[in-house]
C-alpha cells in the first residue's frame, strides 16, 4: 500500500428497511440536503441505464479540516436493494462498495472505501499527517450516521409537527473556508 492509499471500512446500524437506506443512501444528488457536513455540492454528469449502471456524479466535499476535494464516480455495480458499487476519480481514485442486510428491525450498513489520494496537498503530505486525514474520514462518516438517522426521524414522522421537531443535520466546519461558489456551478 502506498503512503497515499487508504482503506476504509465503516459499520452503520439504523432503524429501517433495505428498500428505504437503498432510496437514501443510493440518491447521491440529495446527500447535501440531508447530509451537509460533508456533500457540500453534486451534480449529476450521466443518468446511467435503467438500473443506474454507469450513473456518473461529480461531488464537492469536505470533511471536519478545512479542505474541500473535487472527485466524480460511476456507479459500476447496482445490488437493489442490498447495496451498489462505484469507482471515483478526481481528488480521489479507487472504489467503494456499498452493502445492505436487513437485521430484524434494522440494516447493518457497510461502507468498504479504497482509495489513493490525488489532491496534491493529501498525496504530498500523507507520509506525515495520514492519521488525520483518517480521523477526518471518521469524522465524516459519524456525521453521516448521524445525519442518516435524522433522515430516517424526518421520513418516519408521523406529523408535520413531529417532522419539524426533528434538528436539522450537522452543518460544515470551518465554513468561512469553503468557497461562496461550487466548483460545480455552471457559468
Amino acid at each position: 500500500m502506498g503512503l497515499n492509499d487508504y482503506h476504509f471500512i465503516t459499520h452503520w446500524r439504523a432503524k429501517s428497511t433495505l428498500a428505504e437506506i437503498n432510496d437514501i443512501l443510493g440518491n447521491a444528488t440529495d446527500l447535501p440536503r440531508w447530509w451537509p457536513s460533508v456533500y457540500l455540492d453534486i451534480a449529476q454528469l450521466a443518468p446511467g441505464d435503467q438500473n443506474g449502471i454507469g450513473r456518473v456524479i461529480s461531488l464537492f466535499t469536505k470533511g471536519w479540516l478545512p479542505y474541500t476535494l473535487c472527485w466524480q464516480f460511476r456507479v459500476t455495480e447496482n445490488r437493489t436493494p442490498h447495496g451498489f458499487s462505484i469507482e471515483a476519480w478526481g481528488d480521489f481514485v479507487g472504489r467503494g462498495i456499498w452493502t445492505f442486510a436487513q437485521d430484524g428491525d434494522f440494516v447493518n450498513i457497510t461502507y468498504d472505501w479504497k482509495i489513493a489520494a490525488e489532491k496534491p496537498l493529501l498525496r504530498t503530505f500523507s507520509f506525515i499527517m495520514k492519521p488525520i486525514f483518517s480521523a477526518n474520514h471518521e469524522w465524516a462518516m459519524r456525521m453521516g450516521l448521524i445525519s442518516l438517522e435524522l433522515e430516517l426521524r424526518r421520513r418516519h414522522a408521523k406529523t408535520e409537527a413531529e417532522r419539524a421537531a426533528v434538528p436539522p443535520p450537522p452543518g460544515t466546519t470551518f465554513a468561512a473556508l469553503v468557497p461562496k461558489s461550487s466548483p460545480l456551478a455552471k457559468p
